[in-house]
């Protein structure tokens, strides 16, 4: 039986994976000066935590969670996205007494099982902030700023930054009743998945990417039209936020976010280089989680974004060349018996920090040197009976084919300046 990776989940090779490290570097590096601190969440959780963080009735918890019973009894899911582990962290180790605003990242895999397509895996990895334990609108802003960094970072221009408010419930119900009236004159005409969430979530049915449900809902009443005085004010400042950090944005009523716990600002970032699935990033404020998870009343703003996606542009664009791993060094033995010597001055050069391989595989000189060249060594010395007789060695550049004889002392010294 030859096995095969699960569906919907893809192995990231030895060649591939620099590529994930450079942009996971560049991801962090971008954090940490936004002064945002790394946080790590177990891989799964209990199943309530998401039941209760998304909501029983979205497509998340509905059909896309892999969740399953342990030997205890217990109900846990793998998390398919990651603020309601980050909230459930923040509650349990009290970081809200340690910082009044707790400003945490992650890079992280999720699950859902979704259907495969491109960007879209069933494990998959996300990145993204959380800036927990403030309610001003500046706040925001910078969560909006960090995110479209972040892109910039990678030299990606050709974004868009949609902003809208999805209210509270102070005024969100009241709008949501009249939303539902105007859609219930089309009800018959929506799709099947619109006609569902009449019921359950009618603000989502505007988010529809069915081109016939944009038809039916252009007229619809926007939140942002119906927001109250706080809500109204909240949205402004955002906006004058933004100007003064100079990010340009597009007001865009559509967007709603998938999540029961967003209040005020909801945000995308999309790019037309992705296609029909365009979206980069997804985030906003969310007042409400905290609480509803067990902890005191406690506003949050944060993003989340998908790697896959990120990586899909940075292909598509060729910006990202990375070098292939390397050895600096291939230390190659002649002999038989200069086998221990080989052995020896790897572990030495291993020591000094200078990256070495030999072949462990005990082929011929000739093979070796072979070798030396696929594996792109920088550099590559030959250790037999005479090198070990006279403590010297003949380092010998693979591409220049420039050579120095050298003191096994003067080998380190030589290639640690050479880094």
């Amino acid at each position: 039986m030859k096995f095969k990776s699960i569906k919907g989940t893809k192995d990231i090779l030895p060649d591939e994976t620099r590529l994930w490290q450079l942009v996971e570097q560049n991801i962090r590096e971008t954090m940490e000066l936004f002064n945002y601190k790394e946080i790590r969440t177990p891989v799964f959780e209990e199943t309530s935590l998401f039941a209760r963080s998304i909501g029983e009735l979205t497509d998340i918890v509905g059909k896309e969670m892999y969740s399953f019973t342990d030997r205890s009894g217990d109900s846990l899911t793998l998390k398919p996205e990651m603020t309601a582990s980050v909230i459930r962290a923040y509650i349990q180790h009290n970081l809200g007494e340690k910082l009044p605003l707790t400003k945490v990242y992650y890079i992280s895999p999720a699950f859902r099982q979704e259907r495969p397509q491109a960007g879209r895996l069933r494990q998959f990895h996300q990145f993204g902030a959380e800036a927990i334990g403030g309610s001003n609108p500046e706040i925001d802003a910078e969560i909006i700023a960090l995110s479209a960094a972040i892109y910039k970072k990678f030299g990606i221009q050709e974004f868009q930054v949609k902003i809208n408010s999805v209210g509270c419930p102070v005024c969100r119900n009241e709008y949501k009743e009249k939303l539902k009236e105007h859609l219930t004159k089309v009800s018959d005409k929506l799709s099947i998945e619109s006609q569902k969430r009449l019921e359950t979530n009618p603000m989502r049915i505007l988010d529809s990417k069915d081109e016939n449900d944009t038809i039916l809902t252009h007229d619809a009443p926007l939140m942002m039209h119906n927001l109250c005085d706080e809500c109204k004010n909240h949205f402004e400042k955002l906006q004058e936020a933004l100007n003064i950090l100079g990010i340009q944005y597009v007001v865009d009523g559509r967007i709603v976010r998938g999540l029961d716990y967003y209040t005020k600002t909801a945000y995308e970032i999309t790019s037309d280089e992705l296609g029909s699935q365009n979206a980069l990033v997804g985030g906003g404020r969310y007042d409400l989680l905290v609480k509803e998870l067990g902890g005191k009343s406690t506003p949050a703003v944060g993003f989340a974004a998908g790697m896959e996606r990120l990586l899909m542009v940075l292909e598509k664009r060729e910006n990202m060349k990375t070098d292939t791993q390397h050895p600096k060094l291939f230390i190659a033995s002649a002999d038989e018996l200069s086998y221990k010597k080989v052995l020896s001055e790897a572990a030495r050069m291993r020591d000094a920090g200078i990256a070495c391989e030999i072949d462990w595989l005990r082929r011929s000189l000739k093979a070796q040197m072979r070798e030396a060249d696929r594996q792109q060594a920088d550099f590559v010395v030959v250790i037999g009976e005479e090198e070990i007789k006279t403590n010297t060695v003949v380092l010998k550049e693979m591409k220049s084919g420039n050579q120095n004889k050298l003191s096994f002392v003067e080998l380190v010294n030589f290639l640690t300046a050479k880094k």
